[in-house]
């Protein structure tokens, strides 16, 4: 099916947008050097512009009072902890706790007083105390950033909106392997699950918020 007959093919059934809610928090879904060292196994061209960009808006994000919080993947040394996720992808065990590949990148570390998750599996959500969070903080809409567009966004996504909250994707600030199912998951995330949208709009709602005082 060709591209325009794709989006006259959804037009009509999806596509609504959900928009901002009253409360934001920003996700910062495991900017780790695994996916941005060249030499591992889980490198992705497409992560390490999503790193740059989303440093602007975790900056943009504390000027305005919007609270960030950050997921890592940290394993134990036998990987027990991993269950099947880590049978299905062996490369996942280099992510100990000293692992250089655990780390987060240099310009997108957590400030001082940020959350900081850990997570063993793709979404955020799951075994972790990140909805009791949200909830106590107010947060109605989650803006998620990080990696991988396919993998652990997508999962964090379709858990966000089916534990209420409502979600968009600053397009610029997600990154993946290849572009192929990048474009393809935001074009789902986009017609079923949230708002992808550019990162300059997530800004001006940030700024616009803080300027009115709400």
């Amino acid at each position: 099916m060709a591209s325009e007959d794709l989006q006259n093919n959804y037009r009509n059934t999806f596509n609504d947008s959900t928009g901002f809610g009253k409360s934001t928090a920003v996700l910062a879904i495991v900017f780790m050097k695994a996916y941005t060292l060249p030499d591992s196994g889980l490198y992705a061209e497409g992560v390490v512009e999503a790193v740059k960009q989303a440093a602007t808006v975790y900056d943009c994000a504390r000027r305005c009072d919007v609270p960030v919080i950050h997921t890592r993947v940290v394993y134990s040394v036998d990987g027990a902890d991993g269950g099947v996720f880590i049978e299905k992808l062996p490369v996942l065990r280099q992510m100990t706790e000293s692992s250089i590949y655990s780390q987060f990148n240099d310009n997108v570390l957590p400030a001082e007083g940020e959350s900081v998750i850990r997570k063993q599996y793709p979404s955020a959500f799951f075994s972790t105390p990140l909805v009791s969070m949200l909830v106590a903080k107010g947060v109605d809409t989650v803006v998620l950033t990080g990696c991988s567009t396919s993998g652990c966004v997508r999962a964090s996504v379709v858990d966000a909106i089916s534990y209420g909250f409502r979600v968009v994707v600053p397009r610029e600030c997600v990154g993946d392997r290849h572009q192929n199912p990048h474009e393809s998951n935001l074009f789902d995330i986009h017609t079923k699950y949230g708002d992808v949208i550019s990162m300059s709009e997530v800004i001006k709602h940030f700024e616009v918020r803080k300027e009115h005082g709400s």
